[in-house]
């Protein structure tokens, strides 16, 4: 897998390395990563976040990209606890979330944006223990989810 996959990524999915918070080179598919995932036995699941600018349209754009479920209170203690209680997501052997088209929120609302980055690595963390962990892809450049 280390050839298809960069290796950051590759080690994560053959339980080498713990899950973490990981950057995606900007000239590889997040397709790919999905794709590896997969492969593997992990469940993938893609975040575009390209036009969002503010917390209420992050909240929205998770709840219907994640099918997060009907009780996601779309507020930051809420999200944390869908990223955390799991139960409403099929695990497989972990579970991969790409995010793309992050870079025009992180600009547009740095504080809240802030505030997601220290969810997300909350979740990992909690699911770093386990047998089904949970690693985050942070794309770089544009979505290149068909490339």
């Amino acid at each position: 897998m280390t050839g298809s996959v960069p290796r950051p990524l590759a080690a994560v999915l053959d339980g080498s390395t713990p899950a973490g918070v990981l950057p995606w080179p900007a000239e590889r598919s997040v397709a790919q990563a999905l794709a590896a995932a997969r492969d593997a036995g992990w469940t993938g699941a893609s975040l575009d976040l390209e036009g969002v600018a503010d917390k209420a349209a992050f909240m929205d754009r998770c709840a219907r990209a994640l099918r997060l479920p009907d009780w996601f209170g779309s507020n930051w203690d809420a999200l944390a606890d869908c990223l955390t209680d799991l139960s409403w997501c099929p695990a497989g052997r972990g579970r991969l979330l790409v995010v793309t088209g992050w870079q025009g929120y992180a600009a547009a609302a740095p504080d809240e944006w802030s505030v997601v980055e220290g969810v997300l690595a909350d979740a990992v963390g909690y699911w770093r223990d386990t047998d089904t962990g949970l690693a985050v892809i942070m794309a770089r450049g544009r979505d290149r989810q068909g490339v």
